[in-house]
């Protein structure tokens, strides 16, 4: 029995994005269609949303937040045509427009069959994982987010699943786990974590993972810092970037990342366990992205294959995508 599972990182569906989705809300209009055949391999696709969905609100009121990201309405439907089957919606964008934007993104998504973790009404709905199914085999997905602290949802008042992990991993979230690992097969713990544009997980990061999975997660995959991070066993640091109109940095090239494709096989579905990963490099041009080629692509390989040495994982190139073996 297998699973393949695709993961993405930020996708970023405002300002400049939003525009180009008015004009024309369809997938092909963000992702080339080499990336929509790619995907297309994937029993689920996870993704972190890193705007609101919604045609309401107003900026969220923090004088040092410079950018707050809202996508149109039609974007829950452009991410259900890619093939999103969830999205996190922990991170440091979700309430940019307010409770009523939020409320807005995961109703859209809803509608559209797009699942969500890592925000709700309140801080129990927040912290709830997902259950999606596929193959006979359940995967529970469950959000988080480091950051910041004044988007975190309340006992009585919405917001994000937020968890002051510098401070450690906290109770709620190895027990969510816990009951995360009791109710399904595969575990995926995605985290919004750490500072952007790094080239590596920074401490508290680093270690949080191997605790994520000691409290019975599946595979840890986290996102934040827009360019992406070296990968450890059944750990990908950072997703990096998947769409957006950011600048780019000419050293670390947030223009340049990567999606992946995690295959988890065993006799049978409780048995599965992560056995590869799969990146396949990607360009990401201003509100659209295609597959890498060329010089983009070397720069990719060897950025990979440097930034993975740092954890002892050897990363091998095959048929076009970058390869690395869990077992």
């Amino acid at each position: 029995m297998a699973l393949t599972l695709a993961l993405a990182g930020d996708t970023m569906l405002g300002r400049g994005v939003a525009e180009a989705l008015r004009r024309s809300p369809v997938p092909g209009t963000l992702f080339s269609p080499g990336i929509r055949k790619a995907l297309a391999e994937a029993d689920l696709f996870v993704l972190n949303l890193e705007c609101c969905v919604s045609d309401r609100g107003r900026r969220w009121s923090d004088p040092w937040k410079a950018f707050f990201f809202r996508a149109p309405p039609a974007a829950a439907e452009v991410l259900a045509g890619l093939g999103a089957d969830c999205v996190t919606l922990a991170n440091n964008h979700a309430l940019d427009y307010g409770f009523d934007a939020l409320a807005d993104t995961r109703t859209l998504l809803a509608a559209a069959g797009v699942r969500s973790v890592g925000a709700g009404a309140d801080a129990g709905a927040a912290r709830e994982f997902a259950v999606l199914e596929a193959g006979g085999v359940r995967l529970a997905v469950l959000g988080v987010t480091d950051h910041p602290e004044d988007y975190a949802a309340g006992a009585h008042t919405p917001g994000v699943a937020w968890a002051d992990l510098h401070a450690g991993v906290p109770g709620w979230l190895t027990d969510a786990v816990g009951r995360a690992a009791a109710a399904a097969d595969v575990v995926l713990v995605t985290a919004h974590w750490g500072p952007n544009m790094t080239s590596r997980p920074p401490r508290h990061v680093a270690a949080a993972a191997p605790e994520l999975l000691a409290a019975g997660a599946t595979l840890v995959a986290g996102h934040s810092a827009h360019v992406f991070h070296g990968i450890a066993d059944r750990i990908l640091y950072d997703l990096g970037d998947f769409v957006d109109d950011y600048a780019v940095d000419p050293v670390l090239r947030n223009d340049l990342g990567l999606l992946f494709l995690v295959t988890l096989d065993g006799p049978d579905a409780a048995h599965l366990v992560p056995a590869r990963v799969e990146a396949l490099p990607l360009a990401l041009d201003f509100c659209h992205t295609r597959l890498a080629d060329g010089a983009a692509r070397e720069w990719i390989r060897e950025r990979l294959t440097t930034a993975c040495a740092e954890f002892g994982t050897t990363v091998a190139d095959r048929k076009g995508r970058l390869t690395v073996d869990w077992r």
